[in-house]
């Protein structure tokens, strides 16, 4: 098992490399897709089946915590929000598929899943505040604190990047340290924890995200 920041190269399309990260990545995707698909099958507004129910009880879910921070209507946060915890979520766990890695342990993934974070706070920011009084936050509560203002939005996405990047690498470095060591029973709980690791991770990320748009816009009571 190979370990380390950069992926290996699976192939190459011209100049362009393909690595290991991004076909798994690209295989998340497709099963997510996929799975999408075929839940949203046979959905009925008068007749709801368990699957209908589960879905929309899972959707509540991420709709109740949503307007729980942001005290308004989550309509709109509700694709970015609980997109990102169930595709964080899918990257942690792919890596319990024999023979595949969790993307996020790749610091590219991470920082292009905080790249996303980052710019979303401002798109909502912009969108829900205006342009001008978006932009003011940083000079406030004085001019001189800008470049601080600025370093401290840049800073945080960032650490957020190094923060799920470590996790997952050092968890599916100790997981693989201790199968080649005592083999297949003993790491068993810690498999399992870190499967409650993977989506505690997930959520945090979201549930940050989450934050820094609340006080991006500023969110108050409607």
């Amino acid at each position: 098992m190979k370990f380390g920041i950069y992926s290996e190269v699976v192939f190459r399309v011209g100049p362009v490399e393909v690595t290991e990260v991004v076909v798994t990545t690209w295989f998340v995707m497709l099963a997510l897709a996929v799975s999408g698909l075929l839940l949203a099958r046979g959905l009925s507004v008068w007749e709801p089946g368990r699957r209908q129910i589960v879905i929309e009880g899972v959707y509540q879910a991420i709709a109740g915590t949503i307007r729980g921070v942001l005290q308004r209507d989550p309509g709109e946060f509700v694709p970015l929000v609980g997109g990102m915890w169930i595709f964080i979520a899918s990257l942690n766990l792919v890596g319990l598929i024999p023979g595949l890695h969790n993307p996020t342990r790749d610091l590219s993934t991470a920082s292009s899943l905080a790249f996303v974070s980052f710019m979303s706070v401002h798109y909502y920011g912009i969108k829900h505040r205006g342009l001008r009084a978006h932009l003011r936050r940083y000079a406030e509560p004085v001019l001189i604190l800008l470049p601080f203002n600025v370093f401290g939005e840049v800073s945080r996405s960032l650490a957020m990047a190094v923060r799920l990047f470590g996790n997952m690498l050092s968890w599916e470095m100790i997981v693989a340290i201790l199968l080649l060591l005592v083999g297949f029973v003993v790491p068993v709980p810690l498999i399992l924890l870190s499967i409650v690791g993977d989506v505690i991770q997930a959520y945090l990320f979201g549930a940050l995200t989450l934050v820094f748009i609340a006080g991006s816009i500023k969110a108050t009571e409607i």
